[in-house]
């Protein structure tokens, strides 16, 4: 979990649950605000599985394997792929199956290629995405303010214990500590922008107290919220 920025750009395997997410800002008062992306989807048979155990793509084999933990490009590899996307929305079909494969062998090759999920990681199956996403969208709609996990449960029909050994099997993180990284992640954001006092930051991110919301960062962080804030401004640009 962490802020996304533009020019990002990721290789995602299947089955990873993901959601890229705008700063409240983008969403009030119906804004003019928009976000953009290009992306390219293709199963792991497209060219068939003959093809893809050739000697000649042995590496996009196992590039595509790595894909599971979810693969963040960086460096001169996302100028690459990028300049291979925007080419690939002015091209004709087979131009693009060309484009999509200059993409993979480049990246097969790269140094430039840092893996989001623990080794070990395996994503969790399941038909029921349109109930776990109700319980998603409730947390993004209320992390700021206090969320009972009772509530929740109940919009779902489950009993506490019940509703909590679901979510923990979609999530893989209880639903207290996947509340609070959601909070966290919405306090970096804050901290990097700069305009509010740590202790404004913590209400703001749905925290009762400052010593709660110290404790809670430093958990993820390692770091206190005053000197993540001045790690990234120092940041040279």
């Amino acid at each position: 979990m962490s802020n996304f920025e533009p020019g990002d750009l990721t290789l995602i395997g299947s089955n990873i649950p993901h959601l890229y997410r705008n700063s409240e800002v983008y969403y009030k008062n119906r804004g003019k605000l928009k976000a953009t992306s290009i992306f390219a989807h293709f199963t792991n048979d497209f060219l068939g599985v003959p093809f893809a155990e050739i000697p000649e793509m042995e590496l996009v084999g196992k590039l595509l394997k790595k894909s599971s933990l979810a693969i963040e490009i960086q460096g001169k590899t996302k100028l690459f792929v990028t300049g291979k996307l925007f080419e690939m929305q002015k091209s004709k079909p087979p131009q693009r199956l060309i484009c999509l494969l200059e993409i993979l062998i480049y990246l097969s090759q790269s140094p430039d290629l840092k893996t989001l999920l623990p080794i070990g990681f395996t994503p969790t199956l399941g038909g029921d995405t349109e109930r776990i996403n109700i319980v998603f969208e409730f947390i993004m709609k209320n992390y700021t303010k206090d969320i009972y996990i009772r509530e929740i449960a109940s919009k779902l029909n489950m009993s506490v214990p019940s509703f909590s050994r679901y979510f923990k099997y979609y999530s893989r993180k209880t639903f207290t500590d996947y509340v609070t990284e959601i909070r966290i992640g919405h306090a970096c954001r804050l901290l990097m922008e700069n305009n509010h006092t740590i202790s404004e930051i913590s209400f703001q991110s749905g925290f009762e107290n400052l010593s709660n919301f110290y404790r809670h960062f430093k958990k993820i962080w390692a770091i206190s919220p005053k000197e993540y804030r001045r790690r990234f401004l120092t940041i040279p640009t």
